[in-house]
């Protein structure tokens, strides 16, 4: 297990990389070249991460950006999202990494909160910008492209390249208590809210679970720690703390999720370590099957950012060659970071097949010294016996800040210095935590996410499986099914004898589920495109 770097802690993202730039390990390994340096190639060590940032930060001071500005980031994911925001708050700008997925007229309002100084861009969101007839930032906002392609509304912008090679401001980080950088939610029921978080709340705090001493789960300095994420979350800034203070001997960052990239990408560096996101590990759970050896050598794995299922986690456990592999849920939010972890094994996934209460629906316990939950009901607000269900409310010094623009909207879920979640969970009387739905997804007399994870149990051939609960009648189970084989009635009626009484099933491709920069279904949209409805059983007061 690495020793941590007694002294070297830099809390601002903004001078993090060159606070460690003399580390000989990790050396950075990109499935793709930079965006934003294409032609720099796909290795990196520490102190070359640190130059990109210290070059870039000079790309964007000569671009306008000062000192209390805003920096505007949208462009399609990978790591250097990341760099671009340690650039701008390397000069003390507030940096906000905003997904590309989010559509023209969503882009417009998080923007129209951010209120940039700046907004660098790939050319191809803004061209999409310019034909959906939307002015995503307002005329007095300078833009920048990222990659300068010759697209409409991109056409005649400084490009990243042009501005590249500038003089380097120096660095005039914010204070430690001060807004350091915006991330933003899933955005699963609507426009996303920009989340503000301080070098104390998000470095602080949050990070304490990545440098805790985790049997099986720490990093040790012989790791190759992989991982797909959406790098505009706020986890790719506690993740990039994590490989420089125990760092790994390489990381791989894998900014495509395409089954085929990844099959290239892992054949080359086989990972000791592997996180993605639920729903990207759910994609790929095909290739256990196909490239069991590219999951070997993997003894731990990491999921973040929602529910993972319990197929999903025995297949790439079974795919493992070590004896004793261990999969990490981390369940939390954008706002306040990790709130419970639960941990998984060969054996546990083994003994729970085919149960009605689906073992990773259990998040596992409060991180310890970091975070408190408790459950409440959402009329009185008050706290509920072990075993009833209600808001799961959390209590952490690394909740964030504020949402910027919508102040009100955050002082809201503030109750009595508990943060709620707006999920609807139960405290088991060992002190876990198992999660049944997001309150505005609530279905009356079942649980949406433990109906999803039995069904996807019971039907290899489904790939996904949603199910909306619909005001006035059955809860609809929405699937995509691999191949060409459809959906077989007699496996779909035993497969759901024992269950709640569903709706027929409605099927679609796997890509035609509309998802969020971190691959979340937007139930929602889902729900209004399919149904014809926006009517949940929930009152989504608290999304």
């Amino acid at each position: 297990m690495g020793k941590l770097r007694k002294g070297r802690r830099a809390r601002n993202i903004g001078v993090l990389f060159e606070s460690f730039a003399d580390a000989e390990r990790p050396v950075f390994c990109l499935d793709r070249p930079f965006d934003v340096a294409p032609k720099d190639g796909v290795r990196f060590d520490v102190a070359g991460l640190a130059g990109l940032v210290a070059d870039l930060s000079g790309a964007l001071f000569e671009a306008g950006l000062r000192r209390g500005d805003r920096l505007g980031i949208v462009k399609s994911n990978h790591f250097d999202v990341v760099l671009l925001a340690a650039a701008a708050a390397r000069i003390g700008a507030l940096p906000a990494m905003i997904s590309s997925t989010n559509r023209p007229e969503a882009l417009r309002a998080i923007l129209q909160r951010l209120e940039p100084r700046v907004l660098v861009a790939d050319s191809a969101v803004l061209g999409e910008a310019v034909r959906a007839g939307v002015e995503v930032a307002d005329p007095d906002v300078v833009k920048v492209a990222v990659d300068g392609a010759d697209e409409e509304g991109a056409a005649g912008l400084p490009s990243l390249q042009d501005l590249r090679g500038s003089r380097v401001p120096p660095a005039q980080p914010c204070g430690d208590d001060e807004p350091m950088i915006c991330t933003h939610t899933s955005g699963t029921t609507g426009v996303p809210k920009l989340v503000v978080h301080s070098p104390n709340t998000l470095l602080g705090v949050l990070t304490k679970l990545e440098t805790m001493p985790l049997p099986g789960l720490s990093i040790r300095p012989d790791d190759i720690v992989a991982t797909c994420i959406a790098f505009v979350h706020g986890r790719s800034i506690t993740w990039s703390y994590a490989q420089l203070v125990r760092p790994p001997a390489k990381v791989v960052v894998i900014a495509d999720s395409a089954p085929a990239t990844v099959v290239e990408t892992l054949r080359e560096h086989r990972p000791t370590t592997l996180e993605a996101c639920p729903n990207i590990f759910q994609r790929w759970e095909n290739l256990t099957g196909t490239h069991p050896e590219l999951f070997e050598r993997v003894r731990a794995f990491i999921n973040t950012f929602d529910a993972i299922h319990p197929r999903t986690v025995r297949a790439f456990l079974e795919a493992s060659r070590r004896r004793m592999p261990v999969w990490g849920q981390v369940w939390g939010q954008t706002e306040v970071g990790p709130v419970c972890m639960g941990v998984y094994t060969r054996g546990k996934l083994r003994r729970s097949k085919g149960g009605r209460s689906p073992i990773t629906n259990n998040v596992g316990r409060p991180i310890p010294l970091v975070t408190r939950v408790r459950v409440v009901d959402p009329q009185t607000r008050r706290p509920v016996r072990r075993g009833r269900s209600g808001l799961v409310m959390v209590k952490t010094k690394g909740r964030c800040l504020d949402y910027l623009g919508e102040t009100d909207r955050h002082q809201a879920k503030i109750w009595d210095g508990w943060w709620n979640t707006g999920d609807i969970g139960v405290r088991s009387r060992d002190g876990s935590v198992r999660i049944l739905d997001r309150e505005v997804d609530v279905i009356p007399g079942t649980s949406g996410i433990q109906l999803e994870s039995i069904l996807l149990e019971r039907l290899e051939e489904a790939s996904e499986v949603i199910v909306l609960g619909v005001p006035g009648r059955r809860p609809v189970p929405v699937l995509s099914v691999e191949g060409d084989r459809g959906l077989d009635p007699e496996r779909w009626r035993a497969a759901t004898a024992d269950l709640p009484e569903l709706d027929e099933p409605v099927l679609i491709d796997w890509e035609d589920f509309p998802r969020t920069g971190t691959w979340k279904v937007r139930r929602a949209e889902l729900r209004e495109r399919l149904l014809g409805t926006q009517n949940t059983y929930g009152t989504g007061r608290w999304t």
